[in-house]
């Protein structure tokens, strides 16, 4: 945590460096002016604010890799859209130099890419060498203790070393003979050596975790709690202090506020650009469902979206009026009656553009879980585990089962998986990611019918 939060300080002194260092290239003098200070200032909060949804704080193992690099980029691009964003709506524009702006967000990606690629190898050879490492202590079951070993030995930059091992039940199955292990006693002060414990236990058995605890209560070093918790569909799981009560997060949505203002921008800006671009197309198509068969353009269906309620989902109608009169059934699209004109809407899935004028009222976003019927709702929500989970954001026009290929009608267990794997991974940088894959594998698929 404190790494983390160590990182993101450098990050913000490396923009304001930056706005330094581009002020002198661009202007030939260091003596910035108010205005630019504000600015720099600005762009160094908003850095703060954008960067954490690009991933680049996560565990990167000690590595400068190219998808960490990429990740910086669209960063710090992104911090550069969301100036100018700042700029045009304040009419400040006039008053920075536009050169400034690119030299600053270019000059920032650099330091920031520069900094990373020369502290990790320092770092990496320095625990290589033993150096900022620290003996770990685990008390626990032979399956948790035997986990965390191999993940451990595993992951050499993480700086821990397993020194010995203290079991709750039988050890005779122990692998790493070269790790000194002895048995529990109930009751005994644990002596150790080691710089940090850890209690590898189960929830289940809580009363012992708070035995061991009692047991550690003369120690001075570090004790962490380390549930097993292999079992458990997790989302963003972490710790939090809600109102001074400790809590463990096994399911939570990612959508903080900065990350729904993020969210709100993006979905916004894009389908209005979209709705503006594809505009003769949308009159098109209306033309040609309006002349080709009898009844309305647009069909609207009852859908679930955020936090379950339901709403409105337009689509450009593709089937005869009154053709589910005799009920609605799941799947088998395939063989479902269409217009002249809906097989060919279905198939390019143009009939899923009125849906951008769904995000710009905020019923979607462009990127999500694909939004089900109300009715189906009710009923998978009790088969699938997990289901109502994808709930947690906002419903989507694409997502990253439908670029994956699971659309139509295909198995419905391996979307969800999708949905939630997208729940529990959101950023920015995903979401343009699969907005880019879209226009290559979602548009057209052999399951859309």
């Amino acid at each position: 945590m404190y790494t983390t939060e160590f990182v993101r300080l450098v990050d913000f002194c490396i923009v304001i460096l930056a706005g330094f260092s581009a002020h002198w290239f661009h202007f030939g003098v260091l003596d910035i002016s108010e205005r630019y200070g504000w600015g720099m200032l600005l762009g160094s909060l908003l850095a703060l604010l954008v960067l954490p949804h690009f991933n680049i704080y996560r565990s990167w193992r000690g590595q400068v890799r190219f998808r960490l690099v990429f990740q910086i980029v669209a960063g710090y691009l992104m911090l550069g859209g969301l100036l100018a964003l700042v700029m045009f709506m304040t009419k400040t524009g006039d008053k920075f130099s536009r050169l400034w702006v690119g030299y600053w967000m270019i000059s920032a990606g650099g330091y920031s890419i520069l900094a990373r690629a020369i502290a990790y190898p320092i770092l990496n050879r320095l625990r290589a060498k033993g150096k900022n490492r620290k003996s770990v202590l685990l008390i626990g079951d032979v399956h948790t203790c035997e986990r965390v070993t191999r993940q451990l030995s595993t992951v050499v930059t993480a700086g821990f070393d397993v020194g010995r091992v203290i079991l709750t039940d039988q050890w005779s199955e122990w692998r790493y003979t070269d790790i000194a292990v002895e048995s529990y006693e109930p009751g005994a002060q644990i002596a150790h050596a080691e710089q940090e414990v850890w209690i590898c236990l189960p929830l289940v058995q809580g009363n012992l975790v708070r035995e061991i605890q009692s047991e550690l209560s003369l120690t001075t070093c570090n004790v962490r709690y380390m549930p097993d918790m292999s079992d458990f569909r997790l989302i963003n799981h972490d710790v939090s202090d809600v109102a001074g009560l400790f809590m463990l997060d096994l399911s939570c949505s990612r959508m903080s506020l900065g990350a729904q203002l993020l969210k709100w921008v993006e979905d916004r800006l894009l389908s209005l650009l979209i709705v503006i671009l594809l505009s003769p197309l949308l009159l098109l198509i209306a033309l040609l469902v309006k002349c080709t068969s009898r009844g309305p353009v647009f069909y609207t269906q009852e859908r679930v979206g955020l936090n379950g309620r339901p709403f409105k989902m337009l689509k450009f109608r593709s089937m005869p009026v009154n053709s589910e009169v005799g009920g609605v059934q799941w799947g088998n699209a395939k063989s479902k009656d269409t217009t002249c004109i809906g097989r060919f809407l279905r198939k390019s899935s143009l009939d899923e553009l009125p849906q951008f004028l769904n995000v710009l009222r905020g019923d979607m976003s462009i990127v999500g879980p694909r939004p089900e019927r109300t009715i189906f709702v009710q009923k998978l929500r009790h088969e699938i585990p997990g289901y109502m989970q994808k709930h947690m954001v906002k419903a989507g026009i694409t997502g990253w089962a439908q670029i994956n290929g699971w659309r139509g009608d295909t198995d419905l267990a391996k979307r969800i998986e999708c949905d939630l794997w997208y729940v529990e991974h959101w950023s920015l940088w995903l979401d343009i990611r699969i907005i880019i894959l879209t226009l290559f594998k979602g548009l057209i698929n052999k399951h859309a019918y």
